[in-house]
């Protein structure tokens, strides 16, 4: 697949409008592809997304519940999070799972990368697979007030397609699984 490797976009002004210890989001002045000047608004994360879909023996996973406040609505997600960005991807994936969920695993792997709204941010995330599991007390934040359900995994997929579950790193990852466990690439 033929691309272009130079970028289209002329910056001409830039000013932060707005920054605080999880976001930043800039204003640029810009000058578009097709020549004509704009502006583009982009919210820097300042750390990285990260999704974990748990796997029991049995094919249960775990779904976590809580109210999104930018959503106003209850959200049923995998367990996820943010880990800074000099962190390691997967010290983050094995803290917020034992956060959300109390779970420990054996074994994890990394089944996806991910840009998030790339229109907007510049968000990135990697999901794991977590088996092996063990179950220990969750350790949730204080900003987090945390549901949690060990649900069949072929039910967490009928959510998803159902349009129950629209959270985009757990439809991503839940595909994902479906799709490896499809190919008996994934080992329990």
């Amino acid at each position: 697949m033929q691309h272009p490797e130079e970028n289209p976009w002329q910056i001409t002004a830039e000013k932060e409008v707005y920054n605080n210890p999880w976001i930043n989001l800039t204003e640029y002045q810009v000058i578009n592809p097709s020549g004509n000047p704009g502006i583009y608004g982009k919210v820097h994360f300042k750390n990285r997304a990260i999704g974990i879909v748990p796997l029991d023996a049995n094919l249960n996973t775990y779904l976590v519940g809580q109210y999104r406040f930018t959503l106003s609505q209850y959200s049923w997600e995998i367990p996820e999070g943010g880990g800074p960005l000099d962190e390691d991807p997967l010290d983050a994936a094995k803290r917020e799972l034992l956060e959300e969920t109390g779970l420990t695993a054996a074994n994890w792997t990394q089944i996806q990368t991910m840009h998030l709204s790339n229109s907007v941010t510049d968000e990135y995330c990697v999901i794991y697979t977590a088996t092996g599991l063990e179950q220990h007390e969750a350790e949730p934040e204080d900003t987090e007030q945390l549901t949690i359900r060990k649900i069949p995994f072929d039910d967490v997929y009928s959510m998803v397609c159902n349009g129950e579950i629209t959270d985009s790193v757990t439809v991503a990852a839940l595909l994902k699984v479906k799709l490896l466990l499809s190919e008996n690439r994934i080992n329990l």
